[in-house]
């Protein structure tokens, strides 16, 4: 068999002609496209909050930070076991990442853990929604009020999910997605920012405008601002009426994809949750589109070895942060450190074909000898 990819793209005719339309109109950068697809990621959230178009999902976490205006002595909660963007986007605003354990079902973060964390230079959590799950962020509200923090959620997995019966992004303080080449959608690259916060909304549209005041408006109309003011930090962090095109028809096309990733995630929970040396992550799965499918076993090494040779991608999603010399800790995080042994991440994109989804339970089961 070809070999199995982990994750891809999956780009239709419809994306290509969408990019063919913007290419003919001359205007790449930021504009129309751009504005138009915020408002649809407005209208398929039904909410009245902002939506503010990036260049990343990283850019969108980095302006998230910045907008709260923080000091550089300021702290910020995070899950070791996430992407190391979630942390270069906490740091590059200058602001401290503070490396907090996880739950062991749900690979949450741990608020338990949480709370030995706190200073009094600690001003917000970044609640991460690792493998698209968000199950737990009810409770990190509780503690954020508790303990008067902002709260931004990297939702960068969870385009399209829900929480308790609404999407994810329509409640909240600062809700970060991402729109990467293997993410829910995608727009080739790019992010997005949803707030109900006026001020931290202002702030990122003119900063991803490299700080000029009231530019996203211009933008929109085919224009640039000439004779401007500049008062806070900016990049060029917008997306680009290219991007923003591929990520109209992806929109479009959402409920499809919602169904073809539910199917391939049931048909594994379904044929690997009586392997004894295998563990499901407790998520509400009927909630999430999931963007990767992770499992834990003890024999986590040896598995990846035997599905590699079978030549069946997998993955390890992620190292923990804390074990990075950027970021490392005087403290140990045991929870994060026993299961970044054991989680390993099977392939989950669109195109995979039935057939390849049954050769990969079959090795695994072979892998176990049942």
């Amino acid at each position: 068999m070809n070999k199995i990819r982990l994750s891809k793209s999956t780009i239709g005719q419809e994306e290509k002609n969408a990019v063919m339309a913007v290419l003919d109109k001359e205007y790449l950068g930021m504009g129309e496209e751009v504005n138009i697809f915020e408002k649809s990621i407005k209208e398929y959230l039904k909410t009245s909050k902002e939506v503010i178009c990036v260049s990343t999902g990283t850019s969108a976490l980095h302006l998230a930070v910045e907008a709260l205006d923080l000091d550089c002595d300021d702290e910020i909660l995070v899950p070791s076991l996430t992407y190391i963007a979630s942390y270069q986007a906490i740091s590059a605003a200058n602001v401290k990442p503070v490396s907090v354990d996880v739950c062991e079902d749900t690979l949450f973060i741990d608020l338990n853990d949480a709370k030995k964390r706190l200073t009094s230079k600690t001003k917000a959590i970044m609640a991460v929604h690792y493998a698209s799950s968000s199950k737990g962020m009810n409770e990190v509200y509780v503690f954020a009020k508790e303990n008067n923090l902002r709260v931004i959620e990297d939702a960068a997995q969870a385009f399209g999910c829900q929480r308790d019966g609404t999407k994810v992004g329509v409640e909240g303080d600062i809700i970060c997605f991402s729109f990467d080449g293997i993410k829910n959608i995608t727009s080739g690259e790019g992010g997005a920012v949803v707030t109900g916060d006026e001020y931290v909304a202002q702030r990122v549209k003119d900063a991803r405008l490299l700080g000029v005041e009231k530019d996203t408006e211009k933008r929109y109309q085919g224009q640039r601002s000439w004779d401007f003011d500049v008062k806070h930090q900016g990049y060029r962090y917008h997306m680009s009426n290219i991007f923003a095109a591929i990520g109209i028809e992806q929109l479009k096309k959402i409920d499809t994809i919602e169904k073809k990733r539910k199917e391939i995630v049931n048909y594994y929970l379904e044929n690997l949750k009586n392997l004894e040396e295998i563990t499901i992550l407790n998520f509400d799965y009927d909630d999430i589109i999931s963007h990767i499918f992770v499992i834990k076993t003890t024999k986590r090494d040896a598995l990846r070895e035997y599905l590699l040779s079978k030549n069946i991608e997998c993955g390890i999603h992620y190292k923990p942060n804390h074990l990075l010399s950027k970021y490392a800790t005087q403290y140990p995080l045991p929870t994060v450190e026993k299961v970044y042994d054991q989680i390993l991440t099977l392939p989950c994109q669109l195109d995979l074909m039935k057939e390849e989804q049954e050769f990969v339970v079959k090795t695994i089961k072979e892998f176990f000898n049942v």
